[in-house]
């Protein structure tokens, strides 16, 4: 305390004497005068001691201004060319964010130790200035200094800010020559780069070769598997790290649920909130931010909002996170009720908040609402609308049947158009059987997406739709004779720990003999009830029959099933898949859950859908 008090007595003195940055270069002129140099000898040692202290304190609190006034005081009393103090300056700097003063500082340095260039080329990496951290080490390299783990470590960072895949392969060549690639900094900097440039297998050769690891390199792992969508993988190196009794930070915990969600593994995703809560950790806001998440993608919204509601001091974050999930569940009036209430707390919408709101607008087919939400984003709350924002309301206007008014809203928008919004005006064509405008934003499609064959698909669909057969041909020998592939459907199923995967017309399950038996059974069933497949969503150009057999196969039917079967009486079934669900698989979905008397949760690419009693949450807008 008394330490701190005399730091504060001292800084208060050298700001007096030094109160603007213009101080330093006066500074420079007032040198010691002959006559007092025995006093200013035994005066340096403890004036250098007391500037360092300040200086650490100063790059602690961010103190900029206070920082800049012990530069003034350091070169008046003589100590500009020591490089310890210097080096203290850069820190300073650095940690306040004046990276040019550091530079500056470095560059005119008469010595420069290893601490020197490490701290300059930190300064730079943590700025983002990759290239000039990149220049300052080959410069380092010309001169002949020495490097240390934490001089390549922080090479290896800049190379992951731009995703530089070839330079960060020369720094693992030369981590290797130098004997520093066993240094955990060296490898954990190392794998999280190679997996931020998509080279995964390299980032797990680098981690398994890694004779130390610390929290964050099994943290960066897991991370750097998520971010390539290898969640299963992800999840596997988490129960590796429990089974060994490592202690899980809030980074790995935040990866290992974004795996359970982009998976749709609840029981996965139960197990990891387990693992929080033992840790201590679950009071931190991005971790619950991640398991809201979760359990809203695994399509437990309830389990969402208990999640939501515990928390009690809510940032943004939180509310986007459930706003979102809302907004997914198609519970467009509790994602309204929500934005209201996130207001009435004094919490101010961003940019993430609108989406939502807009989504939910979109699913009700609130066009007025959708307007009122567009203009109050930049009137009351000032967030500039961004493509997100423009590609909601261009859908709002859309599924309304506002079908020019959203082709002119994509023309007027200040960005360029996305697939996705052509794509969303593309699919409103086809429920408003609108021609015209489906041409156009086709064309758009084909030159942004030449190989998604989905867009040539829902085009065929307006032609018929319109009784033009010949357009309808055309499309179907285009589809033939293009490379252009309509990706195939694929859906998954988590059954007691195991997630189920299959495909159109499944032939590898180990029990789907049995599966096609039950899925013929409960066929026999609903046809009783009125069921007929709707062939009118196959485009195949087979005989009816076979049109049936196709439809019948899809990957969700088998899904549904195969959880029919071993499910117990009366528990939902929660099926994920890759598309969006056509037209007869919703209807045979509405009917199965009259059959088994139970609820089925589809998550597909564009919402959840949640069939109960002969109705789906959708309300037939999808």
């Amino acid at each position: 305390m008394r330490m701190l008090k005399r730091q504060k007595i001292v800084c208060s003195r050298f700001i007096l004497q030094s109160r603007h940055v213009v101080a330093i270069p006066y500074a420079m002129a007032e040198r010691p005068m002959p006559s007092e140099e025995l006093d200013w000898v035994g005066m340096r040692a403890t004036q250098l001691y007391e500037l360092q202290l300040l200086l650490q304190n100063c790059a602690r609190t961010r103190a900029a201004i206070e920082g800049m006034a012990c530069h003034a005081q350091i070169i008046c009393v003589g100590l500009g060319a020591d490089t310890i103090t210097s080096n203290m300056l850069m820190n300073m700097y650095s940690k306040c964010g004046l990276v040019e003063s550091a530079r500056k500082l470095f560059d005119e340095m008469p010595v420069r130790s290893l601490v020197s260039w490490n701290t300059i080329i930190g300064s730079h990496t943590q700025v983002g200035e990759s290239e000039k951290a990149l220049v300052l080490f080959m410069q380092m390299q010309k001169e002949g200094t020495s490097v240390s783990e934490f001089t390549v470590s922080s090479v290896v960072c800049a190379c992951a800010a731009k995703c530089c895949g070839f330079e960060c392969k020369q720094l693992h060549g030369f981590a290797l020559k130098t004997a520093l690639d066993s240094n955990v900094f060296v490898g954990t900097a190392l794998l999280d780069v190679y997996a931020k440039c998509g080279l995964v297998k390299d980032a797990s050769l680098v981690f398994e070769s890694m004779p130390e690891r610390s929290d964050v390199t099994w943290s960066s792992m897991v991370a750097g598997y998520v971010q390539n969508e290898l969640y299963e993988e992800a999840l596997v190196l988490f129960h590796r790290a429990q089974a060994m009794g490592l202690e899980h930070s809030q980074f790995t915990i935040s990866s290992a649920l974004s795996a359970c969600a982009a998976r749709a593994a609840l029981i996965e995703g139960n197990q990891v909130h387990a693992v929080l809560c033992k840790t201590g950790i679950g009071s931190n806001i991005f971790v619950i931010s991640s398991l809201i998440d979760m359990y809203a993608k695994c399509g437990v919204i309830e389990e969402a909002y208990i999640v939501f509601s515990k928390v009690e001091e809510k940032n943004v974050v939180l509310w986007n996170a459930m706003l979102s999930g809302f907004s997914r569940h198609v519970r467009s009036l509790e994602a309204m009720i929500l934005f209201e209430k996130m207001q009435q707390m004094g919490i101010c919408p961003n940019e993430i908040t609108y989406v939502s709101v807009l989504t939910a607008c979109s699913h009700l087919g609130l066009v007025q609402k959708g307007r009122k939400y567009f203009d109050l984003m930049i009137r009351e709350h000032n967030v500039s609308h961004n493509v997100l924002h423009y590609s909601c309301m261009a859908d709002i206007l859309g599924r309304a049947g506002l079908l020019h008014e959203a082709k002119d809203l994509i023309d007027r928008m200040p960005f360029d158009p996305t697939a996705s919004m052509w794509g969303s005006l593309l699919a409103s064509c086809r429920i408003y059987r609108n021609l015209e405008l489906g041409e156009v934003a086709a064309k758009h499609l084909f030159e942004i997406e030449p190989l998604n064959a989905g867009n040539h698909v829902l085009l065929s669909d307006i032609y018929a739709a319109n009784n033009r057969w010949e357009e309808v041909a055309r499309a179907r020998k285009f589809l033939k004779e293009s490379e252009a592939k309509k990706e195939r459907g694929m859906s998954w199923i988590e059954i007691r720990h195991q997630v189920h995967s299959f495909m159109v017309g499944e032939r590898n399950h180990p029990r789907i003999i049995e599966i096609y038996l039950k899925l013929e059974e409960l066929v026999g069933e609903m046809k009783k009830i009125g069921y007929k497949a709707e062939t009118e969503h196959d485009l195949h150009d087979v005989e009816e029959s076979r049109k049936q057999e196709l439809l019948r196969h899809h990957s969700e039917k088998l899904a549904l099933t195969f959880g029919i079967m071993v499910l117990p009486h009366g528990a939902p079934i929660r099926i994920k898949k890759n598309l969006r669900i056509c037209g007869d698989c919703h209807s045979f979905m509405k009917l199965a859950s009259i059959i088994t008397e139970r609820e089925i949760i589809v998550r597909d690419t564009n919402r959840f859908h949640h069939f109960k009693n002969g109705h789906c949450s959708c309300g037939e807008f999808w």
